[in-house]
């Protein structure tokens, strides 16, 4: 199957299932909040490992502001990995990507940081489409569910990626220093 008909497919199924939800729950429930953000996590994640997209932009680049993790801690990332520890998710995601200390161990995985990045960006702006539809159709206490699961399923996992991004490119920079340089 060609990956743009694989990736098609998925979008569909995307598609129809939150469709269906919607019209059998409303947009204004917590099932439907929950089933939009998992079947967008399923097609974006189809998208991003079936493309393979580059992500070079200088947006992945830390900032200062950001390199000490200060204003992460401040907005609670550090509570939030904790959370995905207990729950078990970073023990399914390390059998996943197991950590290692070589080279491109580490160039693979602060790439994944990026790539999750990305698909959690994308995934926000589309849950924010119908979180402000259903706030200005319905009331924003109906849109309460869709903004909560958007900001935890959505902008704290783009924070995680960003405090840890600057960790693994200092780790990449130190062992690229221990490398002995081949002369062409």
């Amino acid at each position: 199957m060609s990956k743009y008909l694989r990736v098609g497919v998925v979008l569909l199924i995307v598609v129809c299932t939150v469709v269906a939800v919607a019209l059998r729950q409303g947009m204004h429930s917590f099932l439907f909040a929950w089933v939009l953000n998992f079947m967008l996590m399923m097609g974006v994640l189809t998208f991003t490992h079936t493309f393979k997209l580059p992500l070079t932009s200088t947006y992945y680049d830390s900032k200062k502001w950001e390199a000490d993790g200060r204003i992460y801690k401040w907005f609670g990332i550090h509570g939030f990995r904790k959370v995905l520890v207990w729950i078990g998710w970073e023990k399914f995601n390390k059998a996943a990507n197991p950590v290692k200390k070589s080279l491109d161990a580490l160039k693979h995985l602060e790439y994944t940081t990026r790539q999750s990045e990305f698909g959690h960006l994308i995934i926000f702006f589309i849950v924010l489409v119908p979180t402000l539809f259903v706030g200005f159709y319905y009331g924003f206490k109906q849109s309460l569910w869709l903004l909560m699961l958007n900001i935890i399923l959505n902008a704290y996992p783009v924070g995680v990626q960003r405090y840890n991004r600057p960790r693994l490119q200092k780790a990449i920079k130190r062992i690229r220093g221990f490398q002995p340089v081949h002369e062409i």
